[in-house]
């Protein structure tokens, strides 16, 4: 048998899992609890007390032939004396219910003291003859195995095992309850439920965020009532010309409130958080976002609570079914044939059941409940398919909280939700400020805030190559708003903060004009936007979609130069939204490092602006450039890295073109250079990293060049023709294959750098010496084997590479070159002292010129 203990273990939950238990769930609980107390309470009665108690029927209790008295009163003496000898006989006691019967009298006194036997005594003797049973002198042991015999026998099985019934009824009824805690695949997903729901009812977040969102609602009633006074100086009215559209992703009236046509609301004090708090709150919207993606994919802890609420209703009408008609089967009174008469001598015994009326009492108690129970059941089935409890809206939130972003939810997350609203609704409240990306990012930000101060900010400034000052900022959850009181700053570097906003404090930064968007799809407010708008020059962005890109960047009138990285292949070619270009009219270099086939016809609308455009593709074949044509106004060109296999055709009609750098293609002639002649302003063409082999004579018709680039190519020899550009300053032939400088190298009087580094040259002509503006010259791993003593007539010589040679002495003559310095000097250290002491000196002295290469 059970104990009480033992059987409620099996509806033991949790406390804190009750805020899943809707009333319906606990009533039912405790009906179970009182079902499993009257079935053990029932139980316990049929075991410790008597069961049933039986008595024989007898065929002829009282003698008829007994003739009454004067007095009118039968004469049982006889039929008395004559029952007890008759008894005893059998071996059996009598439970007449006559005053005169004594079993303890003697036979032969009762004979002896009353009169002689007469013919009516022989009948009667007679009849007791034939009714005579066994004598075995074990009258309670025949009594008690008749009563076992026909508690199995005669009783109905229904009043045997109905406490039993009613116990398993009750455990079945408490385990269907109870499964969906249990069974591992929900467990699991309701523990974290209840664990992650019950620390963000707790965290001090909550209460701070929905605080501060009631007190911004109360500052915009403010607003709203005494209207836009002072407004910062960039304030774009919707009327202005270039103002963002709908699209553009700016800050807009949702949730935090970041208006674009009123000031920034200062921060509260009540949303100052301490860090554990703020790293806690933190890591409840981690945990809740990864909740959310695991329990909202499936809906089997709702499919299990409506497949064990079904149970539980067929139960009970199961129950109800066969209880009600076995509950008149238990009765006080039955007729038992055991048919033992060889054993006791009587065929029939009439049994008394004495757990009859009291199990009928508890089984009509038991119905009752049962009832009710069901009920309950058929009411959780009515509120399981009278909503769709796997959606959740949480509109009433949004209205109340302000969080307008609180997404819905659907599946079991859905149903975990309506099930906690049946115990408190504002768990669901207090629960949504976990769901809002503004609550998250507004967390962030206070975070960031607390984290990156001004002074911590100050720290991270520096000077660039253009010496001005900048801040580079990575990896961030957003812009720190002390950012924006570095007005001396000059340059802004955001790389890798997704949730990016510029507010309108950008208006005191009146020294920036080149900011970086580094993969930060940076959203800015109306007032911030009108800023930039009127101030910003230069912009990077740097992007994996192009949909990364800012719509406002094709908004900035005044930017003058725009570097754009990112995926731009033919398919997003004609999402680029480059057609927006039109509208930076001031916009002069445009810069697209990506993998483009063919160069947007969008661009062109802008080909007027535009004095400088570089290409950098990433291998990725060039094939259609006619739209080059147009841009009549380029100054520069560069396409590099985009497998050209020749000069395109397009680039000659560029005629204001002065700087040409096709590096790192797939060139491998050059004779369409004779149409260089038409480009009388081209001074700078740059050929390098390509497979060229010769260079074409036809290159003296380019005479107003002034610097060539032909390094890291396949060239075996230097053509004469190369030295007739009179204009040239700088030529550069590094690691090629070329052995001999000719000595026409003399004619080029302008040259100022000359680099022939990595070749196979061994001799150096006299002639190179007479290039007397030679300020850089490369000439290391190579194979020269000595420096003439002229090179001291290169007096404005400044660098000078020897490294990698096979030189075993340097010339003493170098300390006639002025403005060479050790510095300046790349050789081994031990030619380096080959040289005379005086000479060493001068070369170590420091006269603070600056080093230039002239690449």
């Amino acid at each position: 048998m059970f104990t009480l203990a033992e059987v409620a273990s099996l509806s033991d939950i949790q406390p804190t899992y009750r805020i899943l238990k809707p009333w319906w769930d606990v009533f039912m609980d405790y009906l179970a609890v009182v079902m499993l107390m009257v079935a053990i309470f029932a139980g316990t009665m049929q075991l410790t007390k008597d069961q049933v108690v039986c008595l024989p029927v007898l065929q002829s209790t009282v003698n008829p032939k007994v003739q009454p008295d004067a007095a009118g009163n039968a004469d049982f003496t006889t039929v008395e004396t004559t029952t007890a000898q008759e008894e005893a006989s059998m071996g059996t006691v009598s439970f007449e219910s006559s005053p005169t019967v004594t079993s303890d009298i003697p036979l032969s006194r009762a004979t002896s003291s009353q009169y002689q036997p007469t013919e009516s005594d022989q009948e009667l003797k007679k009849e007791r003859k034939d009714s005579s049973g066994r004598k075995t002198n074990l009258d309670f042991q025949q009594y008690v195995f008749i009563n076992q015999m026909c508690y199995h026998l005669a009783l109905p099985w229904y009043s045997k095992y109905f406490p039993y019934l009613v116990l398993i009824h009750t455990i079945i009824l408490i385990v269907s309850s109870n499964f969906w805690f249990k069974y591992p695949k929900t467990c699991s997903k309701i523990e974290h439920f209840v664990s992650i729901l019950g620390k963000c009812f707790e965290s001090p977040w909550t209460t701070k965020a929905l605080s501060e969102t009631a007190c911004e609602d109360s500052e915009e009633n403010k607003q709203r009532l005494t209207g836009a006074q002072s407004l910062p100086k960039y304030v774009s009215t919707s009327s202005d010309e270039g103002s963002p559209s709908a699209s553009t992703p700016m800050i807009t009236k949702s949730g935090f409130k970041f208006s674009a046509d009123k000031p920034m609301i200062e921060i509260p004090s009540v949303t100052i958080l301490d860090k554990k708090d703020g790293e806690q709150a933190k890591a409840l919207f981690e945990k809740v976002r990864k909740f959310r993606a695991h329990v909202e994919d499936s809906d089997l802890i709702y499919k299990l609570y409506v497949g064990q609420t079904v149970i539980k209703t067929v139960k009970f009408i199961f129950i109800l079914c066969y209880t009600a008609n076995f509950v008149n089967t238990i009765s006080f009174e039955h007729i038992c044939n055991p048919k033992v008469e060889h054993l006791i001598g009587y065929t029939q015994f009439e049994c008394t059941h004495n757990m009859a009326y009291m199990l009928k009492k508890l089984l009509i108690s038991y119905i009752s409940l049962i009832c009710v129970y069901g009920f309950i059941c058929l009411y959780t089935l009515f509120w399981l398919f009278r909503i769709p409890l796997k959606e959740y809206s949480f509109e009433k939130v949004r209205e109340e909280s302000s969080f307008s972003d609180i997404p819905d939810v659907k599946n079991d997350f859905a149903f975990l939700l309506h099930m906690v609203d049946q115990y408190d609704q504002l768990y669901s409240k207090r629960f949504g400020v976990f769901l809002s990306e503004v609550s998250e990012n507004k967390l962030r930000g206070i975070s960031l805030n607390h984290e990156w101060t001004y002074e911590k900010l100050r720290q991270h400034v520096s000077r660039n190559a253009q010496d001005k000052q900048e801040l580079h900022l990575f990896m961030l959850s957003g812009v720190p708003d002390a950012v924006f009181d570095l007005t001396d700053l000059d340059v802004l570097k955001l790389e890798l903060i997704p949730e990016a906003k510029i507010t309108a404090k950008i208006s005191q930064m009146t020294n920036l004009q080149e900011l970086h968007l580094y993969h930060c799809p940076a959203k800015v407010e109306q007032t911030a936007f009108s800023f930039l708008r009127d101030h910003l020059r230069c912009l990077h962005v740097k992007f994996t979609d192009v949909a990364e890109i800012p719509a406002w960047v094709y908004l900035l009138k005044t930017l003058r130069e725009l570097y754009l990285i990112g995926n731009l292949n033919s398919e997003n070619n004609k999402m680029i939204g480059l057609e927006s270009l039109r509208e930076l009219r001031h916009l002069k270099i445009l810069h697209v490092k990506s993998n483009l086939t063919k160069i947007p016809p969008n661009i062109t609308d802008v080909a007027p602006h535009l004095t400088k455009l570089v290409i950098h593709n990433d291998g990725t074949k060039l094939v259609v450039l006619n739209s080059l044509k147009k841009m009549t106004n380029v100054a520069e060109l560069e396409l590099q890295n985009c497998e050209l296999e020749r000069i395109p055709h397009a680039i000659f009609s560029l005629s204001n073109l002065q700087e040409l750098d096709l590096k790192s293609n797939s060139i491998r002639t050059i004779e369409e250079i004779i149409s260089f002649q038409h480009l009388k302003r081209l001074t700078c063409l740059k050929l390098w990293h390509n497979k060229i082999v010769s260079i074409p004579s036809s290159i003296t018709h380019v005479k107003n060049l002034e610097s060539l680039y032909l390094s890291n190519n396949k060239l075996e020899t230097l053509p004469a023709a190369v030295f007739s550009l009179q204009k040239l300053r700088c030529l550069d032939v590094s690691f090629n294959s070329i052995a001999v400088i000719p000595v026409e190298i003399g004619l080029l009087q302008n040259l100022q750098h000359f680099h022939i580094t990595g070749n196979k040259v061994d001799v150096l002509p006299k002639q190179l010496f007479k290039c007397v503006k030679l300020r850089t010259l490369s000439l290391g791993q190579n194979c020269i084997t000595s420096i003439p003593d002229k090179v001291s007539q290169l007096l404005q010589l400044t660098y000078l590479e020897l490294k990698g040679n096979c030189l075993d002495r340097l010339p003493a003559t170098l300390g006639q070159c002025q403005l060479l310095r050790k510095s300046g000097l790349v050789v081994e250290d031990h030619l380096f002292d080959t040289l005379p002491s005086e000479v060493k000196e001068v070369l170590n002295q420091d006269t603070g010129i600056p080093f230039a290469n002239g690449i």
